[in-house]
Formats: structure tokens, sequence, C-alpha cells
């Protein structure tokens, strides 16, 4: 199907972005052979690594003309194998385009290369007094540009929505070689089809993104923090609802089952003294300028959690309290994988059926005979769900296990959601797409990927065949 590259394909790429960024020794096609989903290896022939848009369009040119599959990647941390080169060919990383460009405080954007780190791109706008919200747990790490391919969320989406809320332009190189921009450096945009909505979350299938726009906000000036356990973890689903519906809208709402949080103290070796009896936690934050009302505001919260039988309540009085409850939420993910062998899904459903979607991921772990691990964002009906392997047969967890899988994906789309809400589909959600969609939808994505890719060289084997 695709051509294997040889001698004559190397010379090319040599001189296209010179010899020291042509990689082709094994260790390093072993780094770039996987990203962070579960243990899969899928090694590339070679691996580039360009500088400039016009050096990627001068690969893509040349691998569409003699059929050369090509995967992008950013910084390998993706949950959904949407990095993995399945087809061998070229690995296109883009950690050398790794600028910030310009911060145009005048109208609160910045322009960014993909590869610029998402913590980094936070602070540096900070300093100026702006803010970028979505912050994935992987935000020490990931790249910006990973983000814009998966439409990333995190934690702060429930306030302040995910990347595709936050990008206004994008310059992307598509498959055949031509450099675009998809829209306008404006907030309004009514000119023409929403090509930057389409590459959004597109997971690298259809252009590589080489420049994005992204509006800023001002940054908020306070927030408070606080984790509060509860007797079940249904009532604890139940609670965040009730915040929302009493009108208010906290910045962070995050689920945790007990065992996540127990994981994740070990992980980190925190000391901290939580209530062992309780089935789950949220950790809730509110952020704002001003003080008074941020406290009257967690007071109301603290209300209404009282009422699904809340327990131990610990309100961060530091930054370096803060900084311990969020290091606990951030690592869970970690901690799950050092563990155990596991396999992640991303489930979400709209917030009021959080309840019961924990309640059919329980009943299905004890109708399949498999244990869970759940946590997320529960202030928008984000559920991971962690599947450990443990003492599962091989049998059990290659050919048993995909059934509950597909089980849990019916189920989300009964209740009104679908099968992931921020890591994408990429190479393992694929099985299970027509839960969501039926074949009218999936023949719109089909024709989109062939406009835009005809000879099907981009990122293939991703979210369809």
């Amino acid at each position: 199907m695709y051509k294997c590259v040889d001698d004559r394909d190397l010379q090319f790429f040599y001189q296209v972005v010179g010899g020291a960024h042509v990689l082709t020794d094994q260790e390093a096609l072993q780094r770039y052979g996987h990203d962070e989903t579960e243990d899969l290896l899928f090694l590339p022939q070679v691996v580039l690594k360009p500088e400039k848009a016009q050096q990627i369009s001068e690969i893509l040119k040349y691998c569409t003309t003699h059929r050369i599959a090509v995967t992008p990647r950013g910084a390998g941390t993706g949950l959904s194998g949407g990095a993995l080169p399945v087809f061998g060919g070229v690995v296109l990383a883009t950690e050398r385009l790794n600028r910030i460009l310009l911060i145009d405080e005048r109208n609160h954007q910045v322009i960014t290369e993909p590869g610029v780190i998402t913590e980094v791109l936070q602070e540096t706008v900070k300093q100026k007094g702006l803010f970028y919200p979505p912050d994935p747990a992987s935000r020490g790490s990931c790249f910006i540009g990973g983000n814009v391919a998966e439409n990333s969320g995190g934690p702060r989406a429930v306030k302040y929505g995910v990347v595709k809320d936050y990008v206004l332009n994008l310059e992307v190189v598509l498959p055949t070689g031509e450099i675009i921009w998809t829209g306008a450096n404006v907030l309004k945009n009514a000119t023409g089809y929403n090509l930057t909505q389409l590459l959004v979350g597109s997971e690298g299938t259809l252009g590589v993104v080489t420049k994005i726009v992204l509006r800023l906000l001002p940054h908020p000036q306070h927030d408070l923090l606080m984790l509060v356990a509860f007797r079940t973890a249904e009532q604890a689903c139940q609670a965040v609802n009730a915040i929302f519906l009493e009108g208010i809208i906290p910045s962070a709402a995050e689920f945790m089952e007990q065992e996540a949080l127990q994981l994740s103290q070990r992980y980190v070796q925190s000391s901290l003294q939580l209530d062992s009896q309780c089935e789950a936690f949220l950790l809730f934050e509110v952020d704002g300028n001003h003080p008074d009302l941020l406290f009257a505001e967690m007071e109301r919260i603290s209300a209404i959690v009282e009422r699904f039988e809340a327990g131990q309540m610990l309100l961060a009085e530091t930054a370096d309290q803060k900084a311990t409850l969020w290091k606990l939420r951030r690592s869970i993910g970690e901690a799950v994988r050092r563990y155990s062998v596991y396999k992640e899904e991303d489930t979400v459903v709209p917030r009021a059926e959080l309840p019961a979607l924990f309640r059919g991921v329980k009943q299905l772990g004890k109708q399949y005979g498999f244990r869970t691990v759940c946590y997320g964002h529960a202030g928008d009906g984000n559920l991971h769900v962690n599947i450990l392997k443990e003492d599962l047969s091989q049998e059990q967890w290659e050919n048993i296990l995909p059934q509950a899988i597909r089980s849990l994906f019916e189920l989300c789309v009964q209740l009104g959601g679908t099968l992931s809400g921020e890591h994408g589909i990429g190479w393992v959600q694929k099985p299970y797409l027509m839960v969501a969609f039926n074949d009218a939808q999936m023949t719109i994505m089909k024709k989109i990927k062939k406009a835009f890719d005809p000879a099907g060289i981009l990122n293939p084997g991703k979210i369809f065949d």
C-alpha cells in the first residue's frame, strides 16, 4: 500500500532538512515509535525534524508523489495512538518548531509554533497578565500543536472551554504541499467554511499545523481550591450537577475515586491525610478578581455538597497546598500507568448523566470481570475510565474486553454522550467509531479526508481506515 523509504528517499530528506535532522538509528526509531497509549510500538523507517513550513511542504509533496506514509508527531503524550506510525514510513516531528512568535497585547492574542510546550506558553503569556486556559494533565510536556490536533481540554474546560474556543487561525501545510491560512486573526468570522475549526481536532489527518493564532484572556488574580470527600461516588457525581443548577460555575470540578487518589498519593509520595471511608473526592476551584466573592462562592459550594453526605472538606490555604492538591490530581494517569497495564477510555456524557455513566461502568466491570479506576472532569461530564489488566488472561484482555468497551460506548451514546471528550479516536478507538456515527456521517468524513489528502499519506490508519 505504501512505499518503503529507500536510500534515494533519504538523500532527498537530507537535502531538505539536513543530515543531523534525519534519524534512522534504532534508538530513535524506538523512541518515536510509541506515544503514551498502552504499550503499543510501531517503528517508522525514518524520523524527520524540520524547522520551517517550507521544509514540511517539500517533504509532504514528495511523500504524496511517492506514496510514503507520514505521521505527524508532537511531544508523544497522546493516549489514543494518534502519533503511532502504524504503516512505518516517515515520522514528522515538530519539536524544532518551538518558538512563540508574537504576543499581541493590544488584541489579547498570541502566535506560536506547534512545538511549544503548553505550560511554557501559559507561563510566558502570564508574565504579560494574560491567560491561556486549556490545561491538559500533561501540560508540562505536551505541545500546543498536539493540543490543537486533539482539541484538548483539561480541568478548566468547565468554565473556559477547550482548545477550539481559543484557536482563531492556523497556518497549515496540506499533504499536497500547499501552505494555507485557514481563517483570520479576528474574534468573529463568517467568511466561507470554517476551515480553522475543521482542522482543530482532526488528529493530524488533514494537514500539518505550523503556526497557531490563539486568543487570550486577562489572567484572573485570585483562586480558591477545595477538596471534598463523599461517602459514595454517585453522590459526588450528583453534587456536581446540583452546583451548576444553583448557578455556580467553578473554574474546575474534578472527580477522583478513592483508589485513584490513593494510587496518586503513593506515586508522588504525598503524606496528605484523607478520609479512607469515602468512595470519592471532588476538587473544586473558583477563580476571579475579588477574593470576597470567591469565598462566598466557595461557601455556597460547601452548603450544596453537604446535601449529598459530603465528609471532610479541605480548603487549600497556601500556594504550596494548592500545588499539592493539583499535583495529586494531575498525577493520577501516570500513577495508574505505573500500577498496572491498563486501557483508558475517555468517555463523555451530559453532566447530569454522570451518575448513570459511573454506575454503568461498575456494572460492566462486574459483568465482564475487570476492575476500573475512574477519575476525570466531572464539571463537563468527562470520565476517564481506566480498565486494569491485573490478573485478566490474555484471552480476556484481547478478545473479551473489546466487547465490554463497545458496551461502554453504547451506554455513553444512549446517555447522550460520545466516545471521546479530549483524547481523540486515533488508532485504538477506531473500531468503535460506528457506535457514534452512521453510514452517512462516516461517508462525509471520508470525503473530507480525501479532499485534503487525495493520496491518503498523512497519518494513515487513524480515526478510520
